[in-house]
């Protein structure tokens, strides 16, 4: 039973495997062309669906008292958007001179591209264990719909004691920062992340500057738009029924996968070795660490101005990437590329590891923060 549990938790990992398995099984089916048709299916239709869906789940109508969570937006924003793949870039110049795959240290530059998730998040939510410290870091810069969970997180909770125990209460302001940081990092995302692609790593050759953004227009600010305004009217049964937008949007991505790998395996040109791999699953590794420390010492510094709770969600949120915005940009981007699955694979191993990661280090940080917490209530002087 615990098995079946845990495979009903983890459905959309065993998902990316299984894709991954069945394009090799049978590459012929999910190659542009073939009886999938992904250059119609997976290049509007999909990547339609995943932005309406957003737009519909985006609570945009819940913005306006987010506005005095400005600096902890900056913050992960530009640290996201600009520190994180300048610094990528410059790492990359020193292991040009490797051996690894070239593809494969393309897609690392794509992973700092990306925007952050609500997403995992709410996995290290869970993987805190119940009323412990239920809600440790909130929503990103980008409306990424959770994949075990149906609504966006707040961007943090503070701590209150009841008794002999402490619980969790969310701030309703933090609540709305959580909305306005996934609303204004959607649209965001949706043209800086294009643009840092191209800056650093140029498009397809076989797709002009041009066509890729209006098919971004057409495939992902279309829909969202769509989906914003039939939400205005259906609104009251969509906080009522709460549909699964994550188990939505996730298996539409494994579709993506699904045919991205296909067109991989059909091309026997194509040689991924194993010593690339796993330098890379290593070089991932050391990043989200480096970085974790990073933003830990930045924002636990005495003029930063963050309280412990924004110092997770600062932690969390500018070092995680958004796998379900990435892949459907990558595939826009490098359309009809002959290494986009290459391309794609350091950003689909990011994915699992910073949930792993992050899980790992809950304990230790869920410690601190209280620790932290109950410093902070025994200096406040007593009335």
């Amino acid at each position: 039973m615990r098995l079946l549990e845990r495979m009903r938790k983890e459905w959309f990992m065993i998902g990316i495997v299984l894709a991954i398995a069945g394009a090799k099984l049978e590459p012929s089916i999910g190659v542009n062309g073939g009886p999938l048709k992904p250059e119609i299916t997976v290049s509007y239709i999909a990547v339609a669906t995943i932005f309406f869906n957003s737009g519909l789940s985006l609570k945009t109508e819940e913005l306006t008292s987010a506005l005095v969570h400005i600096k902890l937006h900056l913050f992960i924003q530009i640290f996201t958007l600009a520190f994180f793949p300048a610094a990528v870039w410059l790492f990359l110049q020193l292991l040009s001179i490797t051996p690894i795959n070239e593809w494969l240290l393309k897609g690392l530059q794509t992973v700092g591209c990306m925007p952050p998730p609500v997403s995992s998040a709410v996995i290290l939510t869970k993987a805190v264990g119940g009323n412990e410290l239920e809600v440790i870091c909130g929503a990103s810069a980008h409306i990424t719909l959770a994949r075990t969970s149906r609504v966006a997180l707040p961007y943090s909770c503070a701590l209150k004691e009841r008794g002999t125990g402490l619980m969790n209460t969310c701030n309703v302001s933090h609540m709305a920062a959580a909305i306005f940081n996934s609303a204004f990092g959607s649209f965001l995302g949706i043209v800086v992340t294009p643009l840092l692609l191209l800056l650093f790593l140029g498009s397809s050759s076989s797709v002009p500057f041009t066509s890729i953004f209006s098919q971004l227009f057409m495939t992902v600010v279309v829909p969202l738009i769509i989906g914003q305004i039939v939400r205005r009217y259906i609104k009251d049964w969509l906080e009522r029924k709460q549909p699964p937008f994550g188990a939505v949007s996730s298996s539409v991505l494994l579709m993506i996968i699904y045919t991205t790998f296909c067109d991989t395996f059909s091309n026997p040109s194509i040689d991924l070795d194993k010593f690339s791999l796993l330098l890379v699953l290593f070089i991932i590794c050391s990043i989200q660490l480096s970085f974790m420390l990073l933003t830990f010492i930045f924002s636990t510094r005495n003029n930063s101005g963050f309280t412990p709770a924004d110092t997770v969600a600062v932690m969390f949120c500018s070092t995680h990437k958004s796998l379900t915005l990435g892949i459907p940009m990558l595939k826009i981007v490098f359309a009809g590329h002959e290494y986009l699955s290459l391309i794609s694979v350091p950003l689909l191993i990011y994915h699992p590891v910073q949930i792993l990661l992050g899980s790992v280090l809950v304990p230790t940080i869920k410690s601190w923060m209280v620790s932290r917490q109950k410093g902070v209530k025994l200096m406040r002087p007593t009335v």
